[in-house]
């Protein structure tokens, strides 16, 4: 992979937060995708390189959550949402990163990402977080759908099941971006 240019790319970083690192996860864990996340963060923000937070927050009452009909909806547990079930695990953020919180899985949609990527020259991101088929992809195909090119390391990302996640990794981001490790990123 070609190196990455440093005032043109972005890591942007989706649901790293106390209420879903703690979750079942398959191929890696939640513990595993915070710790390549921290150590590429701190590899971005050293070469200059911009970093972004992606949470996924709620108000109390849900107001804001979509609602349309499904089959599986997602619900709140049992109690609702924890206080710190938005907060971002601990040790990832750094002062300059930039946060964004959505209300649904696409980091794009009523968000100020784009406007944030674009108003710093950003043409490349370098994406990936929980889940997989979810979150990420649906990032993903946002952020294709705005024209940014997109690197998706395998190694930065989990979901629920491994035939979820390499469903993703091997049908759906080759069409739409590169595919690499977090070891083979360089500036």
């Amino acid at each position: 992979m070609a190196n990455l240019v440093p005032q043109k790319t972005a890591l942007v970083l989706i649901d790293l937060q106390k209420g879903i690192v703690g979750r079942e996860l398959s191929p890696y864990t939640g513990k595993e995708i915070v710790e390549a996340a921290r150590e590429l963060s701190d590899r971005f923000r050293s070469a200059g390189a911009t970093v972004v937070w992606v949470t996924v927050s709620f108000s109390p009452d849900g107001a804001d959550a979509l609602r349309q009909p499904v089959d599986r909806p997602m619900a709140a547990p049992p109690g609702g949402f924890p206080p710190d079930f938005s907060q971002l695990a601990d040790g990832l953020a750094a002062p300059g990163d930039i946060p964004i919180v959505k209300r649904q899985w696409g980091a794009f949609h009523q968000t100020e990402l784009d406007l944030q990527l674009r108003r710093r020259g950003i043409d490349t991101v370098v994406l990936g977080g929980i889940a997989t088929n979810m979150g990420v992809e649906s990032t993903a195909r946002q952020a294709w759908e705005h024209g940014y090119a997109l690197i998706l390391p395998e190694n930065l990302s989990t979901t629920f099941s491994r035939e979820m996640h390499d469903f993703a990794f091997q049908t759906i981001f080759p069409r739409i971006g590169r595919v690499t490790s977090t070891k083979a990123l360089s500036f």
